[in-house]
């Protein structure tokens, strides 16, 4: 390489990380949005605390703004493309991040398309049975399932989704056999479940929380690493020897090649708003079965990246129906 050459590299190289440099130092300056690819009433919720506090700590508002569709595809797709400038991020979670890009074909990003920049909070998903159910445990069901292959219904809030695919994923470690009957929604599936439509459902936490606390549902077992603090004794799949693991971590992500120095700008704010917060995001996030969960850009790419194998080993591995 000639002397020129080289020159002309290492200019390149300084613009670049004066750009960087100054992006860091003057960012942000204009309100920041995250895009909730989902409807109202379940992502927001679990970001909501941190996110309306984020502005005291950047200097300009942090807002939610809604997109929905496709799964959450449409809007963790228009974050994708987006500006990589910080101001465009997206409220996110392994099923829009990880599961929809994996099952959708019309989907054009992948979980690498995005700069994860931190995991806020922890939501539960559990396999849950009506009160009156004769299967008090887990081991009780798994037992009755293969003696009666097929016989039980189950409702999740949609093919495809996390919840259906953890309940598949469960079953074939288990090796039972169960009859999926999707429901549009998280509501309608616990609906039914308690109108006696269905023998059990898959679902998030949220939905199911009035009525495990009033007693006409019964959780059996939860999907994550630990236990959730709204349920203490409610015991994890891998407790009772499952492999089967997916803790519900909701975060916010970046398009990718967004500056380092960006994202640990964000990420700092997050910091302080749970230093400072605690408490009072601890207490709203309780009202809906879920509790703070801050991880750092790494940790939440490394738990991300899990997702992805679990969910890829799933779609590889098992007989699924759309």
């Amino acid at each position: 390489m000639t002397v020129k050459k080289i020159m002309t590299a290492l200019a390149l190289a300084a613009s670049l990380l004066g750009t960087a440099t100054q992006a860091a130092e003057t960012f942000p300056t204009k309100t920041i949005q995250v895009v909730i690819p989902f409807a109202p009433g379940d992502t927001d919720n679990m970001l909501r605390p941190f996110i309306d506090k984020m502005g005291e700590f950047l200097g300009h508002p942090v807002i939610l703004t809604y997109k929905a569709g496709a799964g959450g595809g449409v809007g963790a797709g228009m974050v994708a493309t987006s500006k990589p400038d910080g101001y465009t991020l997206v409220g996110t979670s392994q099923g829009s991040i990880v599961v929809v890009p994996l099952f959708n074909k019309e989907i054009k990003y992948t979980t690498e398309s995005f700069a994860p920049i931190a995991s806020l909070s922890e939501g539960g998903f559990m396999l849950l049975v009506a009160s009156n159910s004769p299967w008090k445990t887990l081991q009780e069901l798994v037992d009755y399932s293969k003696k009666n292959p097929n016989k039980i219904n189950f409702t999740t809030s949609g093919a495809m989704g996390v919840t259906h695919l953890l309940a598949e994923i469960f079953a074939s470690e288990a090796g039972v056999k169960w009859t999926h009957i999707p429901e549009k929604g998280s509501g309608p599936a616990v609906t039914a479940l308690l109108g006696g439509h269905v023998e059990m459902t898959s679902s998030a936490v949220a939905p199911a929380l009035a009525h495990i606390r009033a007693g006409t549902l019964r959780p059996l077992a939860t999907f994550g690493e630990n236990r959730l603090k709204a349920f203490p004794d409610v015991p994890t799949f891998k407790e009772l020897g499952y492999k089967v693991a997916s803790p519900g971590y909701y975060g916010i992500s970046a398009p990718k090649d967004t500056p380092k120095e960006v994202i640990d700008a964000i990420y700092s704010a997050a910091q302080k708003v749970t230093e400072k917060y605690h408490s009072q995001i601890a207490e709203n996030l309780g009202g809906f079965g879920a509790e703070i969960k801050l991880l750092p850009p790494k940790e939440y790419a490394a738990y991300l990246e899990g997702q992805k194998k679990l969910f890829s080993d799933a779609q590889k591995n098992l007989d699924l129906k759309q």
